[in-house]
């Protein structure tokens, strides 16, 4: 009941998953990443633990197919299940049951992973994927978003629309980005929104958030401010 994008943007190493559907709240079932290892995208029946439970496999160091037929062999349920795995490497491993709801599939390319089901049809991740390579210009987040519309200008989810989410993660375990609409008319619009919201304070401020090679941050206001004031006039 959802398509989803993983990728991962070749300029900072970011990955990054962009979803929508006809459903609630999509943010909170579907994306999940391992800071600078991998990504998972669990989808169709959603199965929390095959995003819980996979990225725990990816830092213990399985590689995309171990995770996808270690994660499969535990559920019975397994037929109804949707779920892609991309690596740091760009291996990509997909499963679609057979009891997913058409249109259904998965489509890759380089340093990308796009799946969905109960499509309006194979046009949707089609048109996904060559949104996506057309515009590596453009900001990564803009570039997932600029994906994830055209597959919706394709049709989308084939029941309409209601939630979507965008989550990107770098080197650090909490996210560069995550932002989600999960009951909105025009759900990837208000992303595009969001993202824009962000660019004002959000990522001006966030290299002074703690690391784990610095785990105090920086706690000066006046050079934080300054910062964000010197952005903000390039940007004007």
């Amino acid at each position: 009941m959802t398509w989803s994008i993983i990728a991962r943007d070749p300029a900072t190493g970011q990955f990054g998953i962009a979803v929508a559907t006809r459903f609630f709240a999509v943010g909170a079932r579907v994306p999940y990443i391992a800071a600078g290892l991998g990504a998972i995208a669990t989808q169709a029946f959603v199965n929390p633990y095959y995003g819980i439970d996979g990225v725990k496999l990816l830092r213990e160091g399985l590689n995309v197919h171990d995770v996808l037929a270690t994660l499969l062999a535990t559920d019975d349920g397994r037929e109804s299940r949707q779920l892609h795995i991309m690596d740091a490497s760009g291996e990509i491993a997909a499963h679609t049951g057979r009891d997913c709801v058409d249109w259904c599939g998965h489509v890759a390319g380089s340093g990308f992973s796009i799946a969905g089901n109960m499509l309006a049809g194979a046009d949707v991740l089609d048109e996904t994927a060559k949104t996506y390579i057309a515009n590596d210009s453009l900001p990564f987040p803009r570039r997932l978003l600029a994906a994830m519309r055209a597959g919706e200008a394709a049709g989308g989810d084939k029941r309409g629309k209601q939630s979507a989410a965008l989550l990107i993660h770098g080197e650090e375990e909490w996210p560069a980005l995550d932002i989600r609409a999960d009951d909105h008319p025009d759900p990837l619009g208000e992303l595009e929104r969001l993202e824009r919201v962000s660019q004002e304070l959000w990522v001006h401020f966030r290299p002074s958030m703690p690391t784990r090679q610095n785990p105090a941050g920086n706690t000066d206001r006046s050079v934080i401010e300054a910062t964000i004031a010197a952005a903000r006039a390039r940007q004007a």
